[in-house]
């Protein structure tokens, strides 16, 4: 089974260390980076993917369209930074498309499992949790309060720039009054989350359930998340061996 796919295990390989191992024990314990914060992103993290991406970008762009860009585009479409080259009546066009999609998608939505679970933990420890998504504040309203569980701030796609510009986790970070060397982004996306919480300086988490991702697409991409987890429920363990949680 390839490396990449064991759970929990982060990518930064520490080199041999020449004090004893007791030594090196306590000094782990001592050197832990705090951590103050968590933002997650929502499709397919927060909740259960449910919206046919594929299906929306070729009724945007047409089947021969699509087949085109997604062959230029290997690591994926960003529907939404392509649409704003175009005229304001396709531009409007493409846009109740992709509107459509997102209203079956909240008329479906599932939290995904171990989201309650990780929330809770992060709020014994009083860790800071919140929210940034691609999708409307419609959406992101309708997750609050179906779930009962509230992330602040939680930034939807009408704050500009959206991700992957690190701009929303930035804004983050400062009504914290946070470092983003303080903050983990968690998300599903190579691309759009990882890139962002790269950009920012923060710490990265990519969730990645179906083993989508490898060593291939992180050098095609010149993206490495520094943890990779299969489900939330990991989520858990990696923060807690991997870090001092102080709010």
């Amino acid at each position: 089974m390839p490396s990449f796919l064991f759970k929990c295990i982060p990518f930064i390989h520490p080199k041999p260390h020449p004090f004893p191992l007791s030594h090196l024990t306590a000094m782990s314990i001592k050197t832990k980076t705090r951590l103050r914060g968590v933002v997650f992103d929502m499709d397919g993290t927060l909740t259960v993917p449910v919206i046919d991406f594929s299906s929306m970008y070729k009724a945007v762009l047409g089947e021969t369209e699509y087949r085109r860009i997604r062959q230029e585009n290997p690591s994926g479409i960003d529907i939404l930074h392509l649409i704003e080259s175009w005229s304001p009546g396709e531009q409007r066009k493409a846009n109740e498309i992709i509107l459509d999609f997102e209203r079956l998608g909240r008329e479906r939505l599932q939290i995904m499992p171990g989201a309650a679970e990780l929330c809770g933990f992060l709020d014994s420890k009083k860790i800071r949790r919140g929210l940034i998504t691609r999708n409307v504040k419609e959406a992101v309203d309708l997750y609050h309060q179906r779930f009962e569980i509230v992330f602040s701030p939680a930034l939807s796609r009408e704050f500009r720039p959206y991700k992957p510009d690190p701009a929303p986790l930035l804004h983050i970070c400062s009504t914290w009054d946070v470092q983003p060397n303080e903050v983990m982004m968690v998300g599903d996306s190579l691309k759009d989350d990882v890139a962002c919480g790269k950009r920012a300086g923060a710490f990265t988490c990519l969730l990645d359930e179906k083993g989508r991702y490898g060593s291939a697409d992180f050098t095609k991409l010149d993206l490495e998340p520094d943890f990779k987890v299969a489900s939330l429920a990991e989520v858990h363990s990696l923060l807690e061996t991997n870090f001092d949680l102080m709010p």
